[in-house]
């Protein structure tokens, strides 16, 4: 069963991939995680490892604090 935290976080991604207008080919390049690994991410089909946030993170220019700032969700 995938948690919660799992699914806001893919939501999160997606959210601040539209906001930038980044393809998740685009950000597949600019995170180094391949793009069928960041859909099922975004999807909220698995978790990924804090080596990826760490890269998330930075691909987005964002503290770790603000990728796990779920406030903006639905």
């Amino acid at each position: 069963m995938i948690s919660s935290l799992t699914k806001n976080f893919g939501k999160k991604i997606k959210l601040l991939r539209f906001k930038r207008d980044i393809s998740q080919e685009q950000f597949s390049e600019m995170s180094g995680i391949s793009r069928s690994v960041m859909g099922k991410i975004e999807r909220g089909e698995i978790a990924t490892t804090l080596v990826s946030v760490e890269k998330i993170a930075n691909a987005f220019n964002i503290t770790l604090q603000e990728l796990f700032d779920f406030s903006d969700l639905d």
